[in-house]
């Protein structure tokens, strides 16, 4: 049984346009009157009449087209669908940036036997032969490759790797016909500023010259020998003009790609600085400027960052001469991505990891804008944070700490040195449940022979509190902290009625009003219940002529007791 029946008209405004519908009716005589006069009039270029009738089993509206009239719908000619190809297409193609890094990745394990970088392995015949011949080697990498490269692209499998196993023999063969016809000379008889000069206007000097450096250091074992190679190549390189600057460039390659190793990096500044004092050396290499500007500063600096000797302090100078900017934008952000990694800094000493990490922080804020954008370095220590608030950091970071008020004072000073708002709060928590714990009231109230008076504690516990409000925490956090110091500060002044002996004290009504009035500011007792009844007992004693008169005939505790009123806001 049919359903409801109307019509819908529908018109394309040009021939090229969609349809769109202009009116629905149940009167079929109006609809096709409609769609005749859409066209009379010209203000449509085509018009259609369909006739929708309801289905009651499906609710679904069946479609018949009655009418159609004007300009000829256009047939939409098909997308043509590029053809995908392999991401490297040319053995030129394998010295881009992009390529060596995946080659250097792909060929880690192997480059680090034979003690070269991509950048040598592309320019030394001797490496690509070894290569070539390893066979088990280069199949595995040119599978490392195409792999995922197949799956991203969707790609044959099978097609991609004949690909890339053709492009390989191809590079092979390139550099092996480049050194069999001594398109590499060697620097024995020649300087390589003169053959910088002898290649100006070739339309290969890059290759070639990646080739003579290269091929200078295949003699030359261990990181740091080769990197002092390759600053006697810069040293000896034309003054200035596009030949040194063919040379520069060569070098800068090689040294960024061999830095980049870890193992490197240890060789070249020294086997026995840990990760967190390699990455401090590394930026006090980069920005020698900014670091000795700091360690004028604050001496303690030049503790926390490891002076460079040697090859490393040879690149450190013409690094901080703008020489090799390349170099230094690498360098910087390779202490960036460490900085983000989950590698601890310093694993057997947390608070020398603050330390470090601190140090960090001061000598590339000071660096920021020149190596790296200051947002860039605010994110790495951001993620950094994120694992200095973790259960295992700060168990190992406290579990040192004899009493709780220790651990509170170590927390605060982690509350200081995290950032962003997430791990501001993370570290906050930690310092809360520290403040407001059982453990620190116990310890705080329990009273031993010649332990610290009462009044000592209340002045540690005020210069905690005046800490945390130092730290930058949020509001919330930052008032719920204060708040459980304050609350007990005051029961430990309850306890042993510190304001009733200060009352009953040998002392003048001056020194005991001012010892008031620096508990009310915070100075010696924390802000809290302590601080409002020594406030209410200053106030008290302000209200009795003598003690007013006799505040007021001395001048120099007058002046005193004046600026403590002032801060305290009280008026009497």
């Amino acid at each position: 049984m049919a359903g409801p029946i109307h019509y819908e008209v529908y018109v394309r405004k040009t021939a090229p346009a969609g349809w769109t519908l202009l009116i629905a009716t149940e009167d079929r005589k109006h609809a096709l009157e409609t769609a005749e006069d859409q066209l009379r009039d010209r203000l449509a270029a085509a018009a259609r009449v369909t006739k929708e009738t309801l289905d009651p089993d499906t609710m679904e509206f069946n479609s018949l087209n009655i009418l159609t009239i004007g300009a000829p719908e256009e047939r939409k000619k098909p997308k043509t669908v590029e053809a995908v190809r392999p991401a490297c297409s040319a053995p030129a193609e394998l010295y881009t940036p992009h390529a060596r890094a995946l080659i250097g990745r792909v060929l880690e394990d192997w480059l680090k036997r034979q003690g070269a970088t991509a950048f040598e392995l592309l320019h030394r015949p001797d490496l690509a032969e070894r290569l070539d011949a390893s066979g088990v080697e280069l199949q595995h990498a040119v599978q490392k490759v195409a792999v995922p490269e197949s799956q991203a692209s969707g790609q044959d499998l099978h097609s991609v790797v004949r690909h890339y196993q053709r492009l390989s023999e191809d590079a092979v063969a390139r550099l092996l016909k480049a050194g069999r016809s001594g398109l590499f000379p060697s620097l024995e008889k020649r300087s390589i500023a003169e053959l910088a000069q002898g290649l100006s206007g070739s339309a290969d000097r890059a290759f070639v010259m990646g080739g003579v450096v290269a091929q200078a250091l295949a003699d030359r074992k261990g990181a740091r020998d080769r990197l002092d190679g390759l600053m006697d190549m810069i040293d000896a390189a034309p003054p200035a003009g596009p030949a040194r600057g063919l040379v520069v460039g060569a070098v800068e390659q090689i040294a960024a790609e061999m830095l980049a190793v870890r193992a490197n990096l240890a060789e070249i500044l020294g086997p026995s600085l840990d990760h967190g004092a390699s990455l401090a050396a590394v930026v006090r290499m980069v920005a020698p400027r900014e670091v000795e500007r700091l360690i004028g500063l604050d001496p303690r600096m030049a503790l926390m960052t490891p002076a460079v000797e040697g090859p490393a302090a040879r690149l450190g100078a013409r690094l901080a001469g703008g020489e090799l900017p390349q170099l230094s934008a690498s360098l910087a952000r390779m202490v960036t991505r460490e900085l983000a990694s989950p590698r601890r800094l310093r694993p057997n000493d947390p608070v020398g990891e603050i330390d470090i990490l601190r140090t960090l922080a001061m000598a590339l804020t000071a660096a920021a804008g020149r190596l790296l954008t200051l947002e860039e370095v605010q994110n790495a220590f951001v993620d950094r944070s994120k694992s200095l608030v973790t259960p295992d950091f700060v168990g190992a970071y406290v579990r040192q700490c004899p009493t709780a008020l220790s651990e509170a004072e170590l927390l605060t000073r982690l509350c200081e040195n995290v950032t962003g708002g997430a791990n501001k709060r993370a570290a906050a928590r930690w310092l809360s449940a520290c403040v407001a714990s059982v453990r620190l009231e116990s310890e705080m109230r329990q009273s031993a022979p010649g332990g610290p008076s009462v009044s000592q504690k209340l002045l540690v516990l005020a210069r905690l509190q005046r800490s945390v409000r130092a730290v930058q925490l949020g509001e919330l956090d930052e008032r719920q902290i204060s708040t459980a110091i304050g609350a007990l500060g005051g029961t430990l002044e309850a306890d042993a009625g510190l304001l009733a002996q200060i009352g009953r004290a040998q002392a003048t009504p001056v020194q005991k009003l001012t010892a008031l009035m620096k508990m009310t500011n915070g100075e010696t007792a924390p802000l809290g219940p302590a601080a409002d009844r020594a406030r209410a007992e200053a106030v008290k004693m302000l209200r009795i002529p003598e003690i007013r008169e006799a505040a007021d005939a001395d001048t120099e505790a007058s002046a005193a007791l004046q600026s403590l009123m002032q801060a305290a806001r009280l008026k009497v």
